[in-house]
């Protein structure tokens, strides 16, 4: 068995899996929690705005209370935002939940700006505002963009803590279809990149982590699953996989029709 260590870093804070979770979409709580026991992710996506809109109902309150927020790290989300004003407001509401569950020091915040209500794509004006805005106030954004190799120099030029190209809408789990472009901002760039959005079978996460993401998003496929708590495991090795095909290292494909992988020397019949 191989041992590996294999961490990876947002602003100096180290992780040991390379899986991330969201917590929207799922039927109840209860598989909600299984699915994230089963998962063992880094961070935990939570929609502040879910939070703010349903703050008396019950069960709000105990996704909050469910979750070990001691051992994995909250990643408060924007989403539902059309505008950059809106980001940033719910940018500070998130800020302020982290610091109730007792990571004072969490700074980091996944910017979602979508004025786009058929296609859902993020815009890329206004996540460069309010990301720059954000920015100036200590947050460590994780911006959601489209696959962009341009937008993605720009944000990191603007000191955006990660990179969140989407691999296909979000939602429609159709997998990895921007995948030449999702590549080059993998190669262009110094900071994680995270690939979300699109993820629908553990295939696609292992083929993510197989071309060189630091990690990957998933809440889609895991919660529409008919048992989300398998899916979730399945992702979790489905990343740790792909990993390991990327560190080590795999022979380029071969434009020959086909290559003996034993010697003919030395064969007695």
């Amino acid at each position: 068995m191989v041992i590996l260590s294999d961490k990876w870093e947002v602003n100096k804070i180290s992780f040991n899996s390379r899986l991330l979770v969201g917590t929207g979409r799922f039927e109840t709580l209860e598989k909600t929690k299984l699915s994230i026991q089963a998962s063992n992710p880094s961070l935990v996506t939570v929609a502040i705005r879910r939070l703010e809109t349903q703050k008396n109902e019950k069960e709000n309150g105990s996704l909050l209370s469910a979750i070990n927020w001691k051992q994995i790290w909250m990643l408060p989300n924007t989403a539902g935002s059309k505008t950059a004003d809106e980001a940033i407001r719910l940018g500070f509401l998130g800020k302020e939940i982290a610091k109730s569950l007792g990571q004072d020091n969490n700074r980091f915040l996944k910017l979602e700006v979508i004025a786009d209500e058929k296609y859902l794509m993020p815009d890329p004006l206004g996540t460069i505002k309010a990301a720059d805005y954000l920015i100036k106030k200590g947050f460590k954004i994780f911006p959601y963009i489209n696959t962009d190799p341009i937008l993605a120099s720009h944000l990191e030029e603007l000191g955006c803590a990660t990179l969140m190209p989407l691999g296909s809408a979000i939602g429609s789990n159709q997998g990895l279809k921007n995948l030449e472009n999702i590549k080059i901002i993998i190669e262009q760039s110094k900071i994680p990149v995270i690939i979300d959005a699109g993820i629908g079978k553990p295939s696609d996460a292992s083929k993510a982590m197989e071309i060189g993401a630091d990690a990957v998003l998933i809440n889609t496929a895991i919660a529409s699953a008919e048992r989300p708590e398998l899916m979730a495991e399945a992702m979790k090795y489905a990343v740790i996989g792909g990993r390991l095909s990327y560190l080590s290292n795999p022979q380029a494909i071969s434009i020959k029709k086909g290559t003996l992988s034993s010697p003919k020397k030395g064969v007695l019949f």
